[in-house]
């Protein structure tokens, strides 16, 4: 793992939250985009002027973004130089692997951690110089 980069929340309305987030912090934001992972399509917008950076997230009920049981902070995001073998290198800290996206032909998986109540993700850190326009990578 590489750097960390942002914190993300999974939300009900994405409208509301990022202007709550704009309204209390001042928060500034690239523009919503629609993505589709599988079965699931979700909206997401990163915030500008990080790291690090917000993400907010609306996904579907069943979905690794299901906000079905309310608004909720989601994970802690890392770059990642090489995904497959840092995915199990957290497994094997006691992280387990959530929720792994590269059988969907993505780069990017959830841990758990329950002491904390939060997911880490890793990414690969190629799209790290993307990130100036940050969005879902199809």
């Amino acid at each position: 793992m590489n750097a960390f980069y942002h914190l993300c929340f999974v939300v009900r309305d994405i409208r509301q939250a990022t202007e709550d987030l704009t309204r209390t912090l001042g928060v500034t934001w690239s523009p919503v985009r629609a993505g589709t992972l599988g079965d699931w399509d979700y909206d997401i917008v990163f915030s500008t002027g990080g790291p690090p950076f917000f993400e907010v997230i609306h996904g579907p009920a069943g979905s690794p973004w299901d906000a079905t049981d309310g608004s909720r902070f989601d994970h802690i995001g890392y770059w990642s130089k090489d995904v497959v073998t840092d995915k199990q290198r957290l497994a094997d800290r006691g992280a387990p692997i959530e929720f792994d996206s590269c059988p969907y032909g993505r780069s990017f998986t959830y841990h758990r951690l329950d002491s904390i109540g939060a997911r880490i993700e890793l990414s690969i850190s190629r799209c790290s110089r993307d990130f100036a326009t940050p969005g879902p990578r199809t």
